[in-house]
């Protein structure tokens, strides 16, 4: 897929902004869940001694299930990035028909 093109599972009756913003919303779920994955492995890591089961296999499970908690956190909104993101960024999706200018103004504001 391209980026700047619209995705067919969107909705064949969505409109661009609509899809801009389902796509928005998903980079930034995707995005939470990757940072909560770094954030879960860097606690893991920070372990003061070695366990009485630690191997490889239990490393490679641990990891899957970090892996599940983040993507569920991510889902669920459980830490609130996704939500920021989407404010900070979401102004910029709704392209020129929004009522925000460039300066900070709306429009239809007299100086």
């Amino acid at each position: 897929m391209q980026i700047g093109t619209t995705s067919t599972a969107t909705g064949a009756g969505a409109s661009p902004t609509a899809a801009n913003s389902a796509n928005l919303e998903k980079a930034a779920k995707q995005f939470e869940a990757i940072f909560m994955r770094q954030m879960i492995s860097s606690m893991r890591s920070a372990s003061l001694a070695d366990g009485m089961f630690d191997s490889s296999a239990t490393e490679q499970f641990q990891s899957m299930a970090d892996s599940r908690t983040a993507d569920s956190l991510a889902a669920t909104g459980g830490m609130g990035i996704a939500e920021l993101l989407m404010k900070q960024f979401g102004a910029r999706v709704a392209g020129p028909s929004s009522s925000a200018v460039p300066d900070g103004t709306t429009k239809g504001d007299s100086a």
